[in-house]
């Protein structure tokens, strides 16, 4: 491996995060030799982070710090802050409330030195915290180690939209005047990794984490990534989504623009239809008017191009004026995507997504494999004194579920921090002419699994030897998501809760014991007083 002796300009960003952005700056500096220098931006913060930076620089010769006189909106202007003052060959960028993990700057630096790339790019581990669960981002892109000599080869590294998982040439990024958005543009990234895939560098791909991206979904103030509520977010990203595709069609890049587009409709639009059902009815027509002016620019080749149910989203929000069928859309939307009844056909048999819109046609569906599928699995759980049951049935989809053949299900409840399985269980998919279903039940002991939330996930076994991973849509008549108390030899009682979560699938909170009980009530009342 060639020299890695003090080569790399890594550029930490923050605004308002004296919790957080020691940490972020010692794991820059641990990363040995081969970092000449950690330059934090601090963009005019008012809660001390600018004297806690530069007491550390004081102690630490590689630290430099800026303080910005005036705030500048967005993380943009901060980070080219940062690559103007940046006097290492390449440059990174880390924000102020993550991570680099030992290793990363070696990896990169290590792939883009070997190969001559200008680029080197490395997979991001989201953790939640602070139960501390981790998930890989875009782990497709991110599965061996490779040289990409032009990104048109691979086009998937348009999904990848992150800026602070990679290391760039500092020489590349400044002779192509290649620079983030300034000022309050959210979706930056979107625009800087369009900006450098137009410039078709070779890029470097290292299987290993580089970036631990920390996700508080409870923090006082949210990532622009999780504060999704309101529809200025929406409007921001279809703008970012817009300017990356313009400019890879500018630089003539035509595959990666169809893979821009292709991103915006199967993680994009799938992840806020998901959300639709959480939002006032202002929202709603508002996003919905937003979204059909954006697809109305999209052409066949587009959505022939994205997976299908990113495609079917769109297609019924400009096949219809005004939102409708949000809540059947949230699960087309989920992932695994669910189609649920009904089931309509054109007048010539084709399937389609409703009597009310046909020209919004399925016709995928009937030669789609059958572990892609959006198989539709309904769930009842009905908590009892004497035992709990798992009720689970599932419907058939233009005839493609009997073809196969339903034999088996297999159930697991997860929890979601951990991951932990605490139940697992196979059952027998009997069928019912009648309602063209199979159902299939078991029974739970709840109090076993202990505090907290858990996920129902699904794996359907048909006679053809094919399978399907999913997960149910939560029942949500007679009573069926209410929350009740029951009581337990082991805890003395046991408060459940089952809930249909953003995309309508079935999970269950449990809360053992007294002190559990007293924990519910207090954060009820909590909510009543805010």
């Amino acid at each position: 491996m060639a020299l890695q002796r003090a080569q790399v300009t890594v550029v930490v960003i923050g605004y308002d995060d004296a919790a957080h952005v020691a940490d972020a700056v010692r794991s820059a500096l641990a990363q040995g030799p081969a970092v000449r220098e950690v330059i934090a931006v601090d963009d005019c913060s008012t809660d001390g982070s600018g004297e806690l930076l530069e007491r550390l620089a004081a102690e630490e010769p590689r630290l430099k710090v800026i303080r910005r006189p005036v705030n500048s909106g967005g993380c943009g202007t901060p980070r080219n802050d940062g690559l103007n003052a940046a006097a290492s060959p390449y440059v990174m960028f880390l924000d102020s409330d993550d991570l680099l993990p030992l290793g990363a700057v070696d990896a990169l630096l290590g792939a883009a030195l070997d190969d001559d790339a200008p680029v080197a790019a490395g997979l991001c581990l989201r953790k939640e915290l602070p139960s501390g669960r981790e998930t890989p981002w875009q782990p497709k892109v991110y599965t061996r180690r490779t040289l990409v000599t032009h990104p048109a080869r691979r086009v998937r590294l348009v999904h990848d939209t992150l800026c602070v998982n990679k290391l760039y040439s500092t020489a590349f990024l400044r002779e192509r005047a290649i620079r983030f958005p300034e000022g309050a543009f959210p979706y930056e990234d979107f625009v800087f990794t369009a900006r450098v895939l137009a410039a078709g560098p070779r890029v470097a791909i290292v299987p290993e984490p580089v970036y631990l991206w920390h996700v508080r979904r409870s923090a006082d103030r949210l990532s622009i990534s999780l504060d999704r509520s309101g529809i200025a977010n929406w409007r921001a990203r279809i703008e970012a989504e817009q300017l990356s595709y313009d400019i890879l069609c500018g630089s003539g890049e035509k595959r990666l623009a169809r893979a821009a587009r292709a991103r915006f409709l199967d993680h994009s639009l799938r992840m806020y239809a998901r959300e639709l059902g959480q939002r006032d009815a202002e929202y709603r027509r508002e996003w919905w008017t937003l979204t059909r002016a954006y697809l109305a620019s999209f052409d066949e080749g587009d959505f022939a191009a994205s997976p299908s149910p990113g495609s079917v989203v769109a297609r019924v929000v400009l096949a219809a004026e005004e939102p409708r069928d949000v809540g059947r859309l949230r699960e087309i939307a989920a992932r695994p995507a669910r189609l649920n009844p009904p089931y309509a056909r054109a007048a010539d048999g084709c399937p389609v997504w409703s009597a009310d819109l046909p020209q919004v046609e399925l016709d995928h569906l009937l030669v789609r494999p059958v572990h892609l599928l959006p198989a539709a699995v309904d769930a009842e759980l009905r908590p009892r004194v004497r035992g709990t049951a798992l009720r689970l049935r599932l419907h058939e989809l233009y005839g493609r579920m009997a073809d196969a053949g339903p034999a088996t299900v297999q159930a697991q409840l997860v929890e979601r921090d951990s991951g932990r399985v605490g139940f697992a269980g196979t059952a027998p998919l009997a069928a019912d002419t009648v309602s063209d279903t199979w159902s299939a039940e078991f029974p739970l002991d709840l109090a076993a699994l202990g505090r907290g939330t858990w996920d129902l996930r699904l794996r359907l076994g048909f006679k053809d030897g094919s399978h399907r991973e999913t997960t149910a849509h939560a029942v949500a008549g007679a009573g069926l998501l209410r929350r009740s108390a029951l009581p337990s030899a082991r805890h003395g009682v046991l408060l459940v809760q089952p809930y249909a979560t953003h995309s309508g699938s079935l999970a269950v909170r449990l809360a053992p014991g007294w002190r559990g009980l007293a924990d519910v009530v207090e954060r009820r009342v909590k909510r009543l007083f805010r």
